[in-house]
């Protein structure tokens, strides 16, 4: 989301989290705020609306409403695994949470486990958003780091492929390790991008796993547009 005047990184524990729990990170844009008389606040009512009816059914909804200069643009996604029951649940706290964190801010961006919720008052569907980005890790390190990270980019540079060919931008999937271990990981783009762009994205998140995740058992790179992730235990619902 190019509007958002800052660029955040920030280092957490991957921890398994509880569903319904804490969102794993947010960011409220710092440039625009809005009144509660604003035009732009009734048509930010009206998205989030649309968006909580819109997404669920197919796991993603985007849109926008009013007209410039109040015109809101927002979009949500769920997981690729999420069932349709779960991604509501999902999306209705994080639309909840996010006017809670940030009530007067006209952008927005908030991560859970199992959905993304981000809106701002200029037009950013379509555009790949890499400056609203987190990490996370597992506190475990593994015995051969080096091996470890070799499978780890493999398995991931084959699902951020299939991701990118695939209607819904996601995949998942397994490797196996020695030892009868396997390695569990998933790739998703928000569907507002293009193939290309959704390739370019995750190509570019697995290249910075080094950064936060070297040698760990496992790990996340998240953006406002796709997002990696890797364990060794399953976290995907089949």
């Amino acid at each position: 989301m190019s509007s958002f005047s800052i660029y955040l990184l920030t280092f957490a524990l991957l921890l398994q989290t509880i569903y319904g729990a804490s969102p794993l990170y947010h960011i409220c844009s710092s440039s625009e705020n809005f009144t509660t008389n604003d035009p732009y606040a009734s048509n930010l009512r009206k998205l989030l609306g649309n968006l909580y009816y819109q997404t669920p059914p197919q796991g993603f909804g985007v849109g926008s409403v009013g007209q410039d200069p109040y015109k809101a643009y927002g979009l949500a996604f769920c997981r690729g695994d999420v069932e349709a029951a779960d991604c509501r649940t999902c999306i209705n706290e994080a639309s909840t949470e996010i006017h809670k964190l940030c009530p007067y801010n006209k952008g927005a961006i908030i991560w859970y486990d199992h959905c993304l919720f981000k809106y701002n008052n200029t037009d950013f569907l379509g555009k790949i958003d890499n400056q609203n980005k987190f990490y996370m890790w597992n506190v475990r390190n593994v015995s051969e780091p080096t091996i470890f990270n070799q499978k780890t980019r493999e398995l991931l540079s084959l699902l951020a492929k299939d991701a990118s060919a695939t209607p819904k931008l996601y995949a998942a999937g397994e490797l196996e390790l020695e030892k009868s271990k396997k390695l569990y990981g998933l790739a998703q783009c928000t569907r507002d991008i293009s193939a290309s762009d959704c390739s370019k994205c995750l190509d570019g998140i697995i290249g910075e796993l080094p950064r936060c995740c070297d040698g760990k058992e496992g790990g996340r790179v998240v953006t406002g547009s796709c997002n990696i992730g890797y364990e060794i235990y399953p976290f995907i619902n089949a």
